[in-house]
């Protein structure tokens, strides 16, 4: 039977196989093995093969995990990727390293004003809704620079680079077309003004089905999750606990 530490071994495998095809180096891809659903367990489970980045799409999950797993605080990163609703941005700055899901200034500000100054700039990525989905969270693309601006001005946050969650795609040609889609906002948006996008350098982009296609077209950071973890079992949400973001 697969163990965690052997289906991260895997997922690295093939982060090495795609950077190799794509001419990219393989430090050039980071894995943020998402979590959600999972126990603290797994995730020490996954630290103990090597992991430090985890991603989270409930707050209240996630802020558990934080608790439960505050002896290895120094040694992780935790991610937000799923949405976030303005009343709970004030655990989310206190507690994450990363929101990969912001997609409103007011939520930007909101984790900005929020942001002990004892900590450093919560890095930021901005969800970009690529494939127009009515269902997805995320902006437009045409609104993109605007929101970037913005966010880019607030202290105590630092924009890192773009998250989408594409519609999903069996064919390998389908799959890469929303990634490339992607990867042109951030090459655009930095050639729009070097002096406050140049240093923009994440791309979340590519999950567990898409992991190979996400890599060719550029991505930055995989999310895989089942493919290390398994299948999930979903329990009742509250209505106080925020929709997903698959991985």
């Amino acid at each position: 039977m697969a163990t965690i530490a052997n289906n991260i071994q895997e997922q690295h495998r093939r982060i090495a196989a795609a950077c190799e095809r794509a001419g990219r180096a393989q430090h050039s891809v980071s894995l943020l093995v998402v979590s959600k659903t999972f126990p603290a367990a797994a995730v020490r489970e996954a630290h103990a093969a090597g992991e430090r980045a985890f991603g989270e799409n409930y707050v209240q999950e996630g802020l558990n995990k934080i608790a439960k797993l505050a002896d290895l605080r120094s040694q992780l990163a935790w991610h937000l990727i799923g949405p976030l609703q303005s009343n709970k941005t004030r655990p989310v700055a206190e507690a994450f390293d990363w929101v990969h899901s912001v997609d409103r200034l007011k939520t930007a500000q909101r984790l900005s004003e929020q942001r002990p100054d004892t900590l450093p700039p919560l890095n930021i990525c901005l969800q970009i809704n690529i494939s127009g989905e009515a269902s997805k969270s995320g902006i437009a693309p045409a609104d993109l620079p605007t929101l970037a601006r913005a966010v880019a001005a607030l202290p105590r946050l630092r924009l890192r680079g773009l998250m989408a969650v594409p519609e999903a795609a069996a064919d390998f040609e389908a799959q890469r077309q929303p990634h490339r889609a992607l990867a042109r906002l951030l090459a655009d948006l930095k050639q729009q003004d070097p002096p406050l996008f140049g240093g923009l350098d994440t791309l979340s982009m590519g999950m567990s089905a898409d992991l190979e296609a996400a890599v060719l077209e550029g991505a930055t950071m995989v999310r895989i999750g089942s493919a290390i973890f398994g299948a999930r079992s979903y329990p009742d949400k509250s209505p106080s606990i925020s929709s997903s973001t698959p991985a």
